[in-house]
């Protein structure tokens, strides 16, 4: 706990609280500097954490140009990348921000003549149109703005308040949300002040432009039932598609605006909860834009692929050739269907048992994704007819692809591997890649000096194969027992790769990792069920989280697997993780302080009866029930058996998890007498949105296994 720039340790096990400037100065005092020397590899943690990652890869309509954020160190800005006069691309920085300051940059969207780019800056990217976070401590305080800015660079200039930018394909004019409202303005320096385009009821979101800009589409979420809604901007009129009690979502508009297909998932009194196998059957819905009359022309089967899962991304296409293209789990795997919009059978695209995600146009008639084929724990990119036909495969070998995007018959995509995190690179018609900004690695950034992670495959307590990744130390085969580490991802929806992973957060924790194996210990990332990649029967466990936290046996299975290692110490066994992997880390240590000997847990999910994550049946006796799992699934009920140290981390702004469930733990291990200390960051978020932040907190997490498991390996 910081208290005027000093660190609290709480020690209640001696029955005393130290107070010390920086833990470091507990192990230093532990450790002789010999052995500091010995186990900090060859670089530094700011190091480790020094390259840039993209985001939010954007093409123009024409020039073939690209755009897209850095976050380089904290400092976001927009890049773009252009064809020289020679074919070859060129790229440069656009905005000019030079701070660490929490103010991310998103929504970037192209001018139709790409002369130009509007981008949302600051607010949160994850919690849209709520408060804007403020971790740097501003005391003029922060927005969510939308800014302008011309692709050959200049000042950008600000356009209004708000968030999902969309701009009109055949004029200047910009729509955007603010405060739940519909807002316009345009794009030139003398256009009128922005103002609402119309009135209208619910969460406003996936504001859609007809093609021929006649007509905005949007939905309108009233909680348990939600619109999709048609503006007309010539009749200034609104009407809503087919209004039922249903759940619809993702319009997208035929080819001559004259219609709209739209998923509807039936409605739900209560939430629903995030694990289901099965549910009432979705379905696919056209209605006429102009009078809202729709009828459904595709419904999934019973059983499998019955409840919705969505791709990342669009989750409904439609071609210039009339196919509808979507996501369904029919066979038990996330893959693309298409089907005449028309009606029909619906022809499987994607067969096999893997995975898509990120799923976009190639050309009018072909389809770009990414998917886990053929190799299970990576990405890499595909394309497939929209009509049906045999997908080819684009890019392979060892790295990661995701985020595919085409300007002109130029082919771009966001990739990482085992060394550096994700950037903007070119692919050619061979499948070569070519990264567009390379001059933004830094010159001593140490990815050559990282361990290539290897493949495992595990079981767990009840006999789940679980895929993992391991992170061997360069002395690991010196015949020595080295400490271990087991990481947990957190989500669930998650899946670490054989590589930087494609979300930021999860890019900082394979660095970390990166940076724990350097210091010798041998890391065991965790893909545990319920997370995505696996198919549907994995990421739906039976039992996980609240309804069982089934996850203990794969907690169990990590740390058999890394106890039977001949190059591990079973006793200098430690865990961490962040949000579910935070939960899992104090699940690990309550129920398994005899397997892990300390833990890192950043803002995790403590106990999970609380009322944010309850769905009541209305019926008491099966409330009662699930009331008691709930909470015999919950780390906190096992306080009792919970003697490991532990390291809190969280910031006190997290929307995700409340802060209510770090302050309950800390208070219940007092009581305990178990050893823990705490880190708190004010107005920072879950994701934290400060560069020093995520540093502040792996040197803690480093410091703090020095002390409780590398130092005392050490000392044997």
């Amino acid at each position: 706990m910081v208290i005027g720039g000093i660190k609290q340790s709480l020690d209640l096990r001696k029955g005393r609280t130290m107070m010390v400037h920086k833990v470091v100065l507990v192990t230093i005092a532990l450790v002789s500097p010999a052995s500091l020397v010995a186990q900090a590899g060859n670089f530094t943690l700011e190091q480790a954490l020094s390259a840039p990652f993209a985001s939010d890869l954007t093409a123009s309509p024409r020039l073939n140009r690209f755009a897209w954020a850095e976050n380089e160190q904290g400092k976001r800005n927009l890049w773009i990348a252009e064809q020289n006069a020679d074919g070859r691309y060129q790229s440069k920085q656009l905005t000019s921000y030079n701070q660490d300051d929490g103010q991310e940059i998103y929504q970037i969207a192209w001018t139709p003549n790409a002369e130009n780019l509007v981008y949302v800056r600051g607010g949160d990217s994850e919690f849209l149109g709520k408060s804007n976070p403020n971790p740097a401590l501003e005391t003029a305080g922060v927005s969510q703005d939308i800014w302008l800015i011309a692709a050959v660079g200049g000042e950008p200039r600000k356009l209004g308040e708000g968030y999902d930018p969309v701009i009109s394909p055949v004029s200047d004019l910009v729509a955007y949300i603010d405060h739940d409202q519909i807002w316009s303005v345009g794009l030139t320096a003398d256009a009128a002040k922005a103002a609402p385009l119309l009135h209208t009821r619910g969460d406003i979101s996936e504001l859609t432009w007809a093609p021929d800009g006649h007509a905005l589409a949007f939905v309108s979420d009233r909680g348990d039932h939600a619109f999709v809604g048609i503006y007309d901007l010539r009749a200034k009129t609104l009407v809503y598609l087919d209004p039922s009690t249903a759940k619809d979502d993702a319009p997208t508009w035929s080819p001559d605006s004259q219609h709209v297909a739209f998923i509807r998932q039936p409605g739900e009194p209560q939430p629903s909860p995030a694990n289901r196998r099965t549910a009432s059957p979705w379905s696919i819905c056209i209605a006429n834009a102009t009078t809202g009359v729709g009828h459904p022309v595709w419904k999934a089967s019973e059983g499998r692929g019955s409840a919705f899962r969505e791709l990342h991304g669009t989750q409904l296409f439609w071609s210039e050739d009339n196919h509808l293209i979507f996501p369904w789990e029919g066979d038990g795997w996330l893959h693309l269907y298409s089907m005449l919009s028309s009606g029909g059978k619906a022809e499987l695209l994607t067969p096999g048992n893997f995975e898509v995600e990120d799923v976009g146009f190639q050309d009018p008639k072909n389809l770009l994704y990414a998917s886990n084929e053929q190799d299970i724990d990576r990405r890499h990119i595909w394309a497939v007819s929209t009509s049906g036909g045999k997908p080819k495969q684009l890019t392979k070998g060892s790295g990661i692809e995701v985020s595919p995007i085409t300007a002109g018959h130029n082919l771009v995509v966001l990739r990482s591997d085992e060394h550096t995190p994700l950037r903007p690179a070119l692919v050619d018609p061979q499948g070569n890649l070519q990264d567009l900004a390379p001059q933004l690695i830094p010159a001593d950034y140490p990815g050559a000096d990282f361990v290539k992670p290897e493949p495992v495959l595990f079981s767990a307590a009840d006999g789940l194969q679980i895929h993992g990744q391991l992170f061997l130390p360069s002395n690991a085969r010196d015949g020595k027992r080295h400490p271990a580490l087991v990481f947990f991802h957190g989500g669930s929806r998650r899946q670490m790769l054989l590589g930087f992973n494609t979300m930021g957060y999860y890019s900082n924790a394979y660095a970390m990792n990166q940076y724990l194996a350097s210091r010798g210990y041998i890391v065991l990332s965790v893909n545990y069920r319920s997370g995505i990649g696996y198919g549907l029967d994995f990421r739906e466990a039976l039992h996980y989280g609240r309804d069982g936290a089934s996850e203990f046996n794969d907690i169990v299975g990590a740390g058999r697997y890394l106890r039977s290692r001949p190059d591990i110490d079973p006793a200098h066994i430690g865990v961490w993780g962040g949000s579910y992997g935070g939960f899992l880390t104090a699940l690990a240590l309550a129920r398994a302080s005899d397997v892990f000997a300390a833990g890192v847990d950043m803002h995790g999910v403590h106990q999970w009866q609380i009322p944010a994550s309850w769905h009541s049946s209305h019926d008491p006796e099966v409330d009662a029930q699930r009331l008691k799992t709930a909470w015999e699934s919950s780390p906190m009920a096992y306080m009792s058996s919970w003697h490991s140290p532990v390291l809190l981390i969280q910031g006190d702004d997290d929307r995700n998890v409340p802060f209510s469930q770090t302050v309950s733990l800390a208070k219940a291990l007092q009581q305990q007498g178990v050893e823990f200390e705490q880190l708190v960051f004010p107005d920072e978020i879950h994701g934290f949105l400060l560069h020093r932040h995520w540093l502040e907190a792996y040197k803690a997490e480093a410091e703090f296994f020095q002390h409780h498991l590398l130092s005392t390996t050490e000392s044997k």
